[in-house]
This record gives structure tokens, C-alpha cells and sequence, in this order.
């Protein structure tokens, strides 16, 4: 689950805790910085592990949430006798979490951001650790989702105070960064969902469409008619009713947008296809043969970022299976992308800033 939903349930849950792997090393199931977030009822949102540590992060959920305080906690995993653990774990990794109430400045923040993100922008979030890891600082500001560089906006808060005591007493908590080695400061870009707009809304798109929501892809399904067009088809996709020219102003297609041409329609996905002359967009899909597509294309302008036939290749038969491979594409190029982004900032900005954990 990406950063924008947990910020969007952050803002309508009384009470939760956001845990955010602080410290990752040697095999971990996701990277160093993912967080989730857990309710005191025991809901879970996202995860850190396939399972393995869900269940004890959720146990400190409590004492969290009634102390008003943040606490780390450590899970080795590395050493070959499990049975430290109780269970048979074997990820072999070790993840230090940080578990903080999500309350006042860490809240407005959060709700701040998810208004960030529902603008196309990225985030860039920082936290400040001082006194020996007792106090905790926040700041964050607006990004621009595709070049990575940092936009002044008065609107934004800089340097955010918000001060929680650990439950852990400063003497222990001192040996204990000091043996994790944890940053002082802990940066992380969090990008908004990109958005994947669908032209077509026909039986076949529903699968699409639903494998790219859990893929942490904003789905847009745009169409003409309005009995296929419908939220009871697509309960979980923005909706645009319209002919291309008609649905072209609202859709408003950017630079990191996904696109899908999935309407079976020749004639107004070959209008669809004249409007975006120009267009800047990630990616560009084509339902159909190659010989329909040159068909689509021709006498057009060389179109950027084209995919076709739609899907990687799998041998797949019916409609879901065709979604699972295009579901498949559509994660390897936003991930080849991110990629790119990374390495465009390495050195400048890090997802995590500070020196790697020493082993014990």
C-alpha cells in the first residue's frame, strides 16, 4: 500500500500508529522506508513483512497509543537458529521499525501530504531525531513529482515541532541507536499514485482495471457510454464520460501518466490517438494485434513510449490472464522508471540518510 492511501486513512482514524522500517539489512521482504499503519482495534494497513512481524508490532500498538509516545523495535532475523523467535521465520534480514502515534503535528502532516499528493506532486519528508532519540522534529515539503526538485510553497510547513518522549529510558535508548548506528536524520520521497487512465470500459477492462488499483496505480476509466461507463463496473476508478475530444480537456493527461487504449473502438481510438499528438505521458498501451496498431498509427506522428500488443508476454488466454500481463508491464516500467529518478538523486537525496546499520 503506498504512502498516499495510509495518509488518507491517517486522516479519518481516531487513533493509529504509523510504523515505518527505519533501519533495513541483509534480506528483508520490503525496503527501508515502507511504513503501514495499525489501528487499536487491529486493522492493518500495508505491511513491512510477509507476516512474520505484523502480529508483535501490533501488540505495541497500545501502550503507543496510551502513552503518547514513540518506541523503536528491533527484529533480527539473521541468526540461523530461529528459535530466539519462537517461529520459523528465515527472512535472514534485520529491521529495526519505528512506531509513532499518529497525533498533532505528525497528523497535520500527513493530511497536508495526501492533499499533495492528490495534486500530482511528490513529498519529500524528513524527521529530525535529537536529545538522544527522545525528541522527534517533522518537516516536509512539496516535490516535483517527476524531476525530484523541491517547489517553495508558502502553504507548506517547515520544520513542524512535535516533541515524544520514548517509552524507553535515555541511557538504554542511547546504546541502542548507537548499536543500530540510526541516522539523525531520516529523509524519504514519497510520490503520489500515478494515474492510469483506461480508454475503453468494456468487460475485459474491469480485471485491468482492478489488478492496477492493488498495483498502487490511480485508476481512470474515460468512455462514451454510459451504461458500461458505470461505478458499478468500476467501484474503485474515477469515472470521465465523454467522446475523445470531449474527455481530452478533463483528463488533463501529464508527463507521468499511463495510458490504455482498451475501447475496441477503431475509429475513436484513432481520434483519441491524433488528440495526444504532442502529449507528453510515461506510458502508452494498445489493445489489439500489431496489425491493427500500424493500422491506429498510420500517417500519425511517432508516438513516445509505445507499448504494443499491450502486455508482456506470457501466453496468456481470456480476459484475465491478458490483465495479469498488463498488469505485469505496467509495474515493470513504473519501477524501471523510479529507477531512473533514484539515480538521477543519488547523492543529493535519499531515501533513508545516514550510514549503513553495523552487524552484530
Amino acid at each position: 500500500m503506498e504512502m498516499h492511501d495510509l495518509c488518507a486513512i491517517a486522516a479519518g482514524e481516531a487513533r493509529c500508529v504509523l510504523a515505518t522500517a527505519v533501519k533495513v539489512e541483509g534480506h528483508a521482504y520490503r525496503k527501508q522506508g515502507v511504513s503501514m499503519l495499525l489501528t487499536e482495534d487491529g486493522r492493518m494497513y500495508g505491511s513491512i513483512s510477509p507476516g512474520c512481524l505484523e502480529s508483535d508490532l501490533h501488540a505495541r500498538v497500545k501502550q503507543v497509543l496510551d502513552t503518547g509516545h514513540m518506541a523503536f523495535a528491533e527484529y533480527d532475523m539473521r541468526p540461523e537458529d530461529d528459535l530466539s523467535w519462537g517461529e520459523t521465520i528465515g527472512c535472514g534480514g534485520l529491521v529495526v521499525v519505528l512506531l509513532e502515534p499518529v497525533c498533532g503535528e505528525l497528523r497535520s502532516a500527513l493530511t497536508e501530504m495526501h492533499d499533495c499528493f492528490k495534486s500530482g506532486s511528490a513529498a519529500e519528508f524528513t524527521r529530525y531525531f535529537q536529545h538522544n532519540y527522545s525528541l522527534i522534529q517533522y518537516e516536509w515539503h512539496r516535490v516535483d513529482s517527476i524531476d525530484r526538485k523541491l517547489v517553495p510553497s508558502i502553504d507548506v510547513p517547515r520544520l513542524s515541532f512535535d516533541s515524544f518522549s520514548t517509552e524507553i529510558d535515555k541511557d538504554e535508548k542511547s546504546t541502542e541507536t548507537d548499536y543500530w548506528n540510526l541516522p539523525l536524520r531520516i529523509t524519504t520521497i514519497y510520490t503520489p499514485k500515478p494515474r492510469l487512465i483506461i480508454i475503453g470500459a468494456g468487460n475485459d477492462a474491469i480485471p485491468v482495471a482492478m489488478l492496477a488499483r492493488v498495483s498502487g496505480f490511480h485508476v481512470i476509466i474515460a468512455d462514451w457510454r454510459e451504461g458500461l461507463c458505470t461505478s458499478d463496473r468500476f467501484p474503485d476508478a474515477d469515472l470521465v464520460l465523454g467522446f475523445p475530444a470531449e474527455i481530452m480537456p478533463v483528463l488533463n493527461i501529464r508527463r507521468g501518466d499511463y495510458l490504455l487504449l482498451m475501447s475496441h473502438q477503431f475509429p475513436r481510438e484513432r481520434e483519441f490517438l491524433e488528440l495526444l499528438s504532442g502529449t507528453e505521458y510515461a506510458y502508452l498501451g494498445i489493445m489489439g494485434s500489431r496489425t491493427r496498431t500500424a493500422r491506429l498509427l498510420n500517417d500519425l506522428s511517432p508516438l513516445p513510449n509505445l507499448h504494443s500488443p499491450v502486455g508482456i508476454s506470457i501466453g496468456a488466454e481470456g480476459p484475465e490472464e491478458i490483465a495479469i500481463s498488463i498488469a505485469a508491464e505496467l509495474i515493470a516500467c513504473k519501477r524501471a522508471a523510479g529507477t531512473e529518478n533514484r539515480s538521477v538523486q543519488r547523492g543529493s537525496t535519499h531515501a533513508i540518510d545516514g550510514h549503513s546499520a553495523r552487524r552484530r
